[in-house]
């Protein structure tokens, strides 16, 4: 085999290498406890609205782009969760939410939530907030 060719297999394995790497960092799901456990890194957390402890705080006088609720993910964990944006119609009536962001001093920071909605003639909304 010729010098060319094994350096043409090396290159093309370590392409393959980055993809898959990559791949398996947004592939799936964690909970509150991966992202405490890595704060500031980006994570998505499936979890389910909860006001029975804890309620929802939206003033959009005081601040349009603050919103704040708690959530509880797959695995039980409650968390306070942080949007940087207006607060999505129906939020109350989500079945379920897809949140992306990053724990940071305990609360998880959210910047994109994917609301899925009960009805089966609604289509599952997202809401982007503003970076900060």
């Amino acid at each position: 085999m010729k010098k060319i060719h094994i350096v043409v297999l090396l290159v093309v394995a370590g392409v393959l290498a980055a993809i898959v790497s990559m791949v398996g960092d947004f592939s799936s799901y964690q909970t509150f406890a991966t992202a405490e456990a890595k704060p500031g890194k980006e994570f998505q957390i499936i979890a389910k609205l909860d006001t029975t402890v804890n309620p929802m705080y939206y003033n959009p006088i005081e601040d349009p782009n603050h919103f704040t609720f708690y959530a509880k993910d797959e695995a039980g964990l409650l968390k306070k969760v942080v949007f940087n944006g207006t607060k999505p119609q129906d939020f109350e009536r989500s079945e379920r939410l897809t949140m992306t962001g990053t724990m940071q001093n305990g609360e998880f920071k959210c910047n994109k939530i994917l609301m899925k909605c009960p009805s089966k003639y609604k289509n599952d909304q997202i809401v982007v907030g503003n970076a900060s």
